[in-house]
């Protein structure tokens, strides 16, 4: 009861976050929650405190209400660093179960991969790069250009490196991006970029997106391109896509199978309406 009062209530846990119910099982409870606008419905497994100590600090904890509450910081935590990308997925009837236990990284070891701010996000991390600024300096003035270079400019930077951003640039136009994702190197700088994908809505309804373009630089793992390609389909998904198509020959190397393919293993439930990555014909 004490969990279901902290995880039911609006507002809770995260933004992004939509309670269904939190419901017992013989050895632990499940919180069963949507996600942004994802179709799937997703449950995370918390075991019954066996002892007074804290799921989440590992701390004794006080109470009930505060163990409870570190059961949210805990799931908050979790979402806020991309759980429902990166964990292990168990198909369940009703919901995909995800494992919070030693989820692997999305991306290979020594890259990273993040979304390529334009438009709103961008003016949204101006505002708080202006905010924490002004904290900083104890004034009110903007920060310099160098906090954030090329802000106005999105993907520059990766033109800048070689790589060709005709595609998302033209779609930021004909406001139907879906998501430009980045990869580069997993170090201080965040230098090199090494490569970057590119996915399209193609309904007024963002039902259905369009995997365009798939890149990594020449000399760069192919594990770092097989990653772009899951990273972009889920974050399609969460934001309302039911079905990926592409003219990609091949996307990457990753298995998809032969023709169009229910993606359980990635961001589907059976019962739901399923999302599906097919194969378009060059002239589609």
């Amino acid at each position: 009861m004490a969990v279901r009062t902290r995880l039911l209530r609006p507002g809770a846990v995260t933004k992004g976050y939509s309670a269904v119910d939190v419901v017992a099982e013989p050895d632990a409870m499940l919180v069963i929650f949507r996600w942004r606008r994802d179709p799937n419905v997703y449950a995370i497994k918390v075991e019954f405190p066996a002892a007074s100590k804290s799921p989440w600090t590992g701390l004794l904890a006080s109470s009930i209400d505060g163990w409870a509450t570190d059961v949210e910081y805990l799931l908050t935590e979790e979402l806020d660093t991309r759980l429902v990308r990166r964990s292990r997925r168990t198909v369940r009837e009703g919901h995909v179960l995800l494992d919070i236990r030693d989820a692997p990284g999305p991306w290979p070891a020594g890259f990273f991969i993040s979304l390529v701010l334009c438009g709103d996000d961008v003016v949204l991390l101006l505002r708080q790069l202006k905010d924490d600024w002004e904290s900083a300096c104890g004034i009110r003035r903007s920060p310099p250009a160098s906090v954030l270079p090329h802000a106005a400019k999105p993907g520059r930077w990766l033109a800048e490196e070689g790589m060709d951003i005709t595609v998302p640039r033209r779609l930021i136009v004909e406001a139907r991006l879906a998501c430009w994702l980045q990869a580069y190197a997993d170090n201080a700088r965040g230098r090199p970029f090494v490569g970057h994908a590119v996915a399209s809505w193609q309904d007024k309804r963002h039902t259905i997106a369009r995997l365009d373009v798939v890149h990594v630089q020449p000399g760069i793992t192919s594990e770092v391109r097989e990653a772009l390609v899951p990273v972009a389909v889920r974050e399609v998904a969460e934001a309302g896509a039911l079905r990926v198509v592409t003219a990609i020959d091949d996307p990457s190397s990753v298995d998809w199978g032969s023709g169009p393919r229910t993606m359980a293993a990635l961001c589907s439930t059976p019962g739901s309406a399923e999302p599906q990555i097919g194969c378009l014909r060059p002239s589609d």
